[in-house]
C-alpha cells in the first residue's frame, strides 16, 4: 500500500463525515467521497509535504470541506412544488388556464414548488432539490396556496 492510500485509510471516516454533512444539500455522500479523494490525489504532493499527523489531518479536513462547498455551488439548485395546493377536480380548461397563469405571476422558488407539488412531489423530495428543510417546504405551501386564492377571488 502507498503512502497516499495508506494515509486515505486512515482518514477515510474523517472525509465521509464531512461528505455526509454536506450530502443533505443536494449531492450524495459517496458522490461529494469521490471528488475529495480526486482532489487529494491531485494535491498530494503538498499532501505529503506535511508530516505533522494533526496538521494533515486538519489540511485534509479543510480540503474535505472546501470540495463539498465548491460541488454544492456549482450545482443549480431546483425548486419543487408544495404539496399544499390541491387543485379543484371540477376545475374546466379556462379555469385551469387561468390557474397556470396566477402561478407564473409567482416569483421563483415559489413557482417551482407549487408545480413540484402539482407535480406531486412529497415535502422531503422537494426539500432535496432545493436544499430547504421539509417544515420549510411546508409553511411556504400553505403561503404559496394562500396567495393563489388571494389572486384567484381578484
Amino acid at each position: 500500500m502507498s503512502t497516499f492510500e495508506h494515509i486515505l485509510q486512515r482518514h477515510r471516516g474523517l472525509i465521509f463525515s464531512v461528505c455526509q454533512r454536506y450530502s443533505r444539500q443536494g449531492a450524495t455522500a459517496d458522490d461529494l467521497v469521490q471528488e475529495v479523494t480526486l482532489t487529494l490525489w491531485q494535491r498530494r504532493e503538498q499532501l505529503m509535504a506535511i508530516t505533522i499527523a494533526p496538521r494533515q489531518t486538519a489540511w485534509i479536513w479543510r480540503v474535505a470541506r472546501s470540495t463539498c462547498i465548491d460541488i454544492l455551488r456549482r450545482t443549480p439548485p431546483t425548486y419543487p412544488l408544495p404539496e399544499a395546493y390541491d387543485p379543484p377536480d371540477n376545475l374546466d380548461s379556462s379555469h385551469s388556464h387561468h390557474l397556470h397563469q396566477l402561478i407564473q405571476l409567482l416569483e421563483e422558488p415559489d413557482r417551482t414548488i407549487i408545480r413540484r407539488h402539482i407535480e406531486g412531489y412529497n415535502y422531503e423530495e422537494i426539500a432535496q432539490q432545493t436544499g430547504l428543510t421539509a417544515n420549510n417546504i411546508s409553511v411556504r405551501l400553505v403561503r404559496i396556496k394562500e396567495r393563489l386564492r388571494q389572486m384567484w377571488e381578484k
